[in-house]
């Protein structure tokens, strides 16, 4: 099993977002605890140590630290915004 931390950054980014897709996009980080790499998962193409993973109209960045069990959420936005 995995832990989870997100940053301050995308805590803020969370916030913002309206309440039926904050709890949703909540379930897809929370199912990161047990697979890390879910069948969706993409690597991005410009680092090869974050993924996204997608829930509706918006994008969870990440990334896996493998030895140590742990998956930093880094970013957390609309599709439109997040890879600025």
């Amino acid at each position: 099993m995995y832990q989870v931390h997100i940053s301050a950054k995308a805590k803020k980014q969370l916030s913002k977002i309206e309440v039926i897709a904050r709890h949703k996009i909540a379930r897809k980080i929370d199912a990161l605890i047990a697979n890390p790499r879910p069948k969706d998962v993409k690597k991005l193409s410009t680092s090869d140590d974050f993924y996204r993973i997608r829930e509706g109209d918006y994008r969870i960045i990440y990334s896996i630290q493998d030895q140590l069990l742990i998956v930093l959420v880094i970013k957390i936005g609309h599709r439109r915004d997040i890879y600025r």
